[in-house]
């Protein structure tokens, strides 16, 4: 897709503030500093759209990004953040489940997973819970720049395995698997704006 257009259209933290314009959304979702921001400014082609940051638990609220007024990207608080309390941190969860269970225009959701490392539990327990409530779901290995190219698929089978769905690897560096992942959310959004 060409950007024109790539700005946050809203932040919020209550279904008040979500955008009114009905725009097909789609949400990102992942452990906290797995590389979401880094991901979105890639896919819109901006280098501060979302910002990021090296100390993880910085979105801290969902935010909405209006890509050429025909899909609004949600960047959702990551999850797994130990430096917050656990008053803060059941607000997160409550915000995020508001989200993810009440917005009609929700199309899909991508869940974002570092494929260095195996998931950890909390990773399980989400994909788990996404997939109870019959989510159009979607797995991207993270940050495969910094993966030796010679032990890529070996990785990405492991998150595969643990998943048992396909993986789709991206780096944010490089910007492979942007394409793949853009067709994927074209293919998603397409019956919404034709």
């Amino acid at each position: 897709m060409n950007i024109v257009k790539a700005e946050l259209a809203a932040t919020a933290v209550k279904r008040e503030q979500y955008p009114t314009d009905g725009l097909p959304e789609i949400a990102f979702v992942g452990k906290s500093n797995v590389g979401k921001s880094s991901l979105l400014n890639a896919m819109a082609a901006r280098k501060r759209l979302a910002r990021t940051s090296s100390s993880p638990g910085k979105t801290r609220t969902i935010n909405f990004f209006n890509i050429n007024d025909q899909v609004m990207f949600v960047d959702l608080p990551g999850y797994g953040y130990a430096k917050i309390s656990r008053s803060v941190s059941r607000k997160w969860g409550q915000m995020v489940e508001t989200y993810l269970l009440h917005r009609r225009q929700l199309l899909g959701i991508f869940m974002l997973s570092d494929i260095r490392h195996e998931p950890s539990a909390m990773d399980l327990q989400m994909f788990e819970w996404l997939k109870h409530y019959d989510f159009d779901l979607t797995v991207i290995g993270t940050k495969s720049d910094k993966l030796k190219r010679s032990v890529l698929p070996k990785h990405t089978k492991i998150l595969r395995q643990a998943y048992e769905v396909e993986v789709l690897p991206f780096s944010a560096e490089t910007l492979a698997g942007r394409e793949e992942l853009w067709s994927l959310i074209e293919d998603k959004i397409s019956p919404q704006i034709l």
